[in-house]
């Protein structure tokens, strides 16, 4: 995947595990909850991934 790709899946990711954490505080569903944080982190982690493959392709394009 490209990094640009990463990083809108992270961001999809995050905003989706944001969206159940909440709804499973709404209703009380600590399973949603749990989901959706464990969503967020993905999302978290794929942002990551994406900053870092930006700063390996910059990185070699200066070469």
């Amino acid at each position: 995947m490209s990094s640009t790709t990463d990083k809108i899946k992270g961001v999809a990711n995050e905003a989706v595990g944001k969206a159940k954490q909440g709804i499973g505080d709404a209703t009380g569903n600590d399973k949603l909850k749990a989901e959706g944080a464990a969503q967020e982190l993905k999302g978290k982690a794929q942002g990551t991934v994406g900053d870092a493959k930006s700063a390996v392709k910059s990185a070699t394009d200066k070469l």
